[in-house]
């Protein structure tokens, strides 16, 4: 990318690692990271009411450097308008399944804080709103929209991403801080 990179949305069907990749990038080019589940869940899993995630979003994306972990409805025209690029994490579904699964059991034994205080339980995990279900039900939906982003000229460039060993070739030639 010869093109000096300041707006950056990492897109990825749940498990992939897109959080994980905002916080290397910001770290990497010194761009400001906004996790986007802190920006659409309250405290005890209320979820921010779409309009407001909207200018949330809205927000963020009218500045001038930013990184953003996800796009959801409601929204996803928002930073796609103003993107420099889109890294879309184009795994295979075992492998960002088996991530989700190990992050999950990890988070779920560990209590770990995701965002405003929310925790996975074991309750959650069982649900049909399950991440775990997300993935498996939207796995596919997700791969062609991205698939599709990357085949419209109109749109912001995407780089697909197939495997992690792409994406550290990827990361290895981005320019130092």
């Amino acid at each position: 990318m010869s093109k000096r990179l300041s707006r950056i949305l990492v897109y990825g069907v749940h498990g992939s690692g897109k959080s994980t990749l905002a916080q290397r990038l910001s770290e990497r080019l010194g761009l400001p990271w906004y996790p986007v589940d802190d920006l659409l869940w309250e405290p005890n899993w209320v979820e921010v009411p779409v309009a407001r995630q909207r200018s949330r979003i809205e927000t963020i994306c009218r500045r001038d450097r930013w990184i953003l972990d996800g796009a959801y409805h409601g929204w996803r025209d928002v930073p796609l308008a103003r993107a420099d690029l889109v890294v879309g994490l184009d795994y295979p579904r075992g492998l960002s399944f088996r991530w989700l699964l190990r992050r999950t059991l990890r988070r779920l034994s560990t209590g770990e804080e995701i965002c405003n205080g929310n925790r996975e339980s074991l309750g959650s995990v069982l649900s049909s709103d399950s991440v775990l279900m997300w993935h498996l039900t939207e796995f596919g939906r997700e791969r062609r929209r991205l698939r599709a982003w990357h085949g419209d000229p109109s749109g912001p460039p995407v780089l697909l991403l197939d495997s992690p060993e792409a994406l550290e070739q990827w990361l290895a030639g981005l320019p130092p801080r």
